[in-house]
């Protein structure tokens, strides 16, 4: 418990660093938080790892924990990227990773199945692709904020922590396009690996995932051949999030928490 505890202090120590350094100038890795949420990060994984995981009997990737991992995901890509103008998606990942943890915590550690290299390389893939895509939503919906912001001339002080609007179009798109390829090597991973998809009940989580894949190779040919941005952009990317969500989280609870599966 106390590593939890250590953890989520930092987490929300960071968080406030971060809130203090908007209204003066656009966060970037001084300041301090990004140690803070270096540490709190390490702690998370060195709890997955050397606790959850040794009580489970290995990598647990139950929903709890799998809502963890991704959490984990999100908050070691912004202290590893956060610098470059986007450290104000911290605000928001480092709360979110606290609360996690603490979740995943407060459920306990499930026994794990014991899957083989093939199946830990899918589930990795997946973990990655949904942690980066959902960075990629909140950089949509900070787009979208901005934008507005601008439109209506409302100069907030937290617009303050944003890079400029072309920027943050170019590292949205940057992380959609990495995302992308992530979760292509997911799907290819799951048709060469996972065997028998009707009776684990995986078709409605792979038709929503495809369409996902879809939506996000849609909104990277049009950026390319028509330059969509602004709200069209914010749009196909939440869009695409949404049906992600619904494919693996949305799936996992309905299978593991109210059918009791697996």
């Amino acid at each position: 418990m106390t590593i939890v505890l250590i953890a989520v202090l930092a987490y929300f120590v960071a968080t406030g660093l971060l809130l203090r350094s908007v209204p003066r100038e656009r966060p970037d890795g001084s300041g301090g938080w990004r140690w803070l949420a270096l540490a709190a990060v390490v702690l998370h994984a060195g709890y997955h790892a050397m606790v959850a995981w040794r009580t489970a009997g290995g990598p647990d990737l139950h929903f709890y924990s799998a809502l963890s991992l991704v959490a984990l995901g999100m908050a070691a890509m912004t202290v590893l990227v956060g610098a470059r103008g986007t450290a104000a998606v911290g605000v928001v990942v480092f709360p979110l990773a606290a609360a996690m943890l603490l979740i995943y915590h407060g459920h306990g550690h499930a026994p794990s199945p014991a899957l083989d290299w093939r199946l830990q390389l899918h589930a990795w893939l997946a973990l990655l692709a949904y942690a980066t895509l959902a960075i990629a939503a909140l950089l949509a919906t900070m787009l979208w904020l901005q934008e507005r912001a601008l439109r209506r001339r409302e100069f907030h002080a937290w617009l303050r922590a944003l890079p400029p609007l072309t920027q943050l179009e170019t590292v949205l798109f940057r992380t959609i396009a990495v995302g992308f390829l992530l979760l292509t090597l997911t799907l290819l991973t799951g048709v060469l690996f996972v065997e028998d998809f009707l009776s684990q009940h995986l078709v409605h989580k792979t038709v929503l995932s495809v369409l996902s894949w879809l939506v996000f190779g849609g909104l990277l040919l049009g950026r390319w051949r028509y330059g969509w941005r602004g709200v069209r952009a914010v749009h196909w990317t939440l869009t695409a999030m949404a049906l992600l969500l619904l494919s693996f989280f949305g799936s996992k609870f309905v299978l593991e928490l109210v059918l009791g599966r697996p």
